[in-house]
């Protein structure tokens, strides 16, 4: 790398933690947090850091079928070489993980063509529990988005819209492919309806995100993957296989997506994480 790109990048990395600081503090001010009533500046410090990834682990990581198989080997030890090291073989979208538009759709940006502030989204968190525990196919509606905005307000533009079903609570357990005797896959996810309604009203923008804790933002029954390649245009993301969604909030929170950035990647193992204010 130039002496000139790394300026830049060092220019790129500040501006986008300076962004962090003012898009968070902005959310708290709006919110009412206790920084405003106070009427100090806002700092990091009014906000906790919520990790939204599992942890990558071969003997618990599950797999989506298909994809290439995930381990880890132990390459030097620090008592036999004095450092310590391990070899990683795993697919794009192993674990907790992003998708990028070029994933289903051949002329939208791989994961080295997105833009920093791609990857940091205002957050809102649509609780489907219930529903999902009655029925692993549940579609999300665009009335239940809807009735979730007349209780907690309008969904942010350019917003990552995470569903909690419950599989977070599955990881690491057969139960979360919840195979059927048929070898079919069962697990919940957005309508095509409901995004086309994200995406026609402005919601999603012309960059934002779908996240859930299961494998993929669509059920698990549409093997056309009809919602991921709506999701997939201009720079909008997703985010799959998520944790700790109890502790993100219906709205308020800002999440901020990490991973390896591959040449012309699809996607990247993830560390997923949530500015969440204090209130």
């Amino acid at each position: 790398m130039t002496a000139e790109r790394m300026e830049w990048s060092s220019v790129r990395r500040r501006s986008m933690l300076a962004g962090v600081v003012s898009a968070v503090g902005g959310a708290v001010a709006a919110g009412g947090g206790s920084a405003r009533a106070s009427g100090r500046p806002l700092g990091l410090g009014d906000y906790r850091l919520v990790n939204l990834a599992h942890v990558n682990d071969p003997d618990r990581t599950n797999v989506y079928p298909g994809d290439p198989e995930f381990t880890l080997t132990t390459v030097t030890t620090v008592p036999e070489h004095g450092f310590y090291l391990q070899y990683v073989s795993q697919g794009e979208h192993t674990g907790t993980h992003w998708g990028a538009p070029a994933h289903f759709n051949a002329d939208q940006p791989h994961a080295d063509e997105l833009d920093p502030e791609d990857l940091f989204l205002p957050a809102v968190r649509v609780d489907v529990r219930e529903r999902a525990a009655r029925d692993a196919d549940y579609e999300v509606t665009v009335q239940d988005l809807q009735r979730w905005e007349k209780r907690h307000g309008r969904i942010p533009r350019e917003a990552a819209v995470v569903l909690w079903t419950g599989w977070q609570d599955r990881w690491g357990t057969p139960a979360f492919y919840n195979f059927d005797e048929h070898g079919q896959m069962h697990q919940p996810g957005f309508s095509p309806a409901a995004v086309e309604w994200l995406v026609s009203t402005g919601r999603l923008g012309r960059r934002g995100a779908l996240g859930t804790d299961t494998f993929s933002p669509e059920r698990a029954l549409d093997a056309e993957y009809r919602v991921s390649k709506l999701l997939y245009r201009e720079h909008r993301i997703s985010l799959e296989v998520l944790t700790n969604l109890d502790r993100l909030p219906e709205q308020g929170a800002h999440v901020l997506v990490g991973g390896v950035v591959n040449r012309r990647g699809s996607g990247s193992p993830a560390s997923v994480y949530a500015f969440v204010p204090r209130r």
